[in-house]
């Protein structure tokens, strides 16, 4: 008896990233919409786990993602990751389209164990552009099965991005690093810090490193550009953020930028042709 073809029935999910059956990959187009299965444009979002992993991209705007053991930058084209179960807390600035792909538990094994940003192959985006038309189907046919597999290899083999800001777990190290990422602008030195928290300059250098893997100077750093590049997506101006980040004149910050990024901070943001 001749094998039957998938049934193309469409579901009803209220939440994909919750589907315990389903695909392996399900891939969902994420808009400035409150109805959207993918919610963006500005908005906050507390605290939260997802029984599926998630990989996801903005075309435009910033996503900030936080979790108990750091934070990660998910510019525009970058895709962010985050492991079935990984709780996290999201703020998005003025991302007006993009999309999500919510993997599986199986599936997921395939990827990194920790949150990351990945950077986006022009083969991923089709594969996305043409897996988002297949969401309503309750089952997909041999040959999207394995454009499927494709996608989930590219995600497998994409570089990393160095868009992560750990956090310390000594909670002297946690306060003030919770007071610079409340005032970025702080211009205390280490040593006015340590003070503060009741720590010895060298205390504090030593325990800093041991804790993220970088120097206090390098993450108060990182942290500074998170804030700058937060404010920049929702579009305020290269000279403002550079005068409320203490820099002398806004080329300063333009070239503190470059060195971080390899980029321009226009051309970091700069769209390209939405994956839809």
């Amino acid at each position: 008896m001749p094998q039957q073809a998938p049934s193309r029935q469409t579901f009803e999910a209220p939440d994909p990233s919750e589907r315990a059956d389903g695909p392996a990959l399900i891939a969902i187009w994420g808009e400035d919409d409150a109805q959207a299965d993918y919610r963006l444009g500005t908005r906050e979002i507390d605290w939260h786990s997802h029984l599926r992993g998630q990989v996801f991209c903005v075309e435009n705007g910033l996503v900030h993602v936080r979790t108990p053991q750091g934070s990660w930058l998910l510019p525009p084209h970058r895709a962010g990751w985050i492991p079935p179960g990984v709780a996290h807390k999201v703020s998005i600035s003025g991302a007006m389209s993009g999309w999500s792909v919510v993997i599986a538990p199986a599936a997921s094994q395939a990827l990194p164990t920790s949150p990351c940003v990945i950077g986006i192959s022009e083969l991923m985006r089709a594969l996305v552009r043409r897996a988002v038309s297949w969401t309503q189907q309750a089952q997909l046919d041999a040959s999207q099965e394995r454009m499927l597999a494709v996608l989930l290899d590219e995600m497998r083999q994409a570089p990393h991005e160095p868009l992560h800001l750990p956090m310390p777990e000594d909670r002297r190290l946690l306060r003030i690093a919770n007071a610079i990422l409340e005032q970025p602008d702080d211009k205390r030195t280490m040593e006015d810090w340590a003070q503060w928290a009741g720590l010895s300059p060298s205390t504090l250098g030593r325990l800093f490193t041991a804790e993220t893997q970088v120097t206090f100077a390098q993450w108060r750093q990182q942290a500074r550009l998170t804030h700058a590049l937060e404010r920049l997506a929702r579009g305020d101006s290269v000279a403002n953020v550079a005068d409320a980040l203490g820099y002398a004149t806004p080329s300063n910050f333009i070239a503190m930028f470059r060195r971080c990024f390899g980029d321009s901070p226009a051309h970091y943001f700069a769209q390209r042709e939405p994956v839809r």
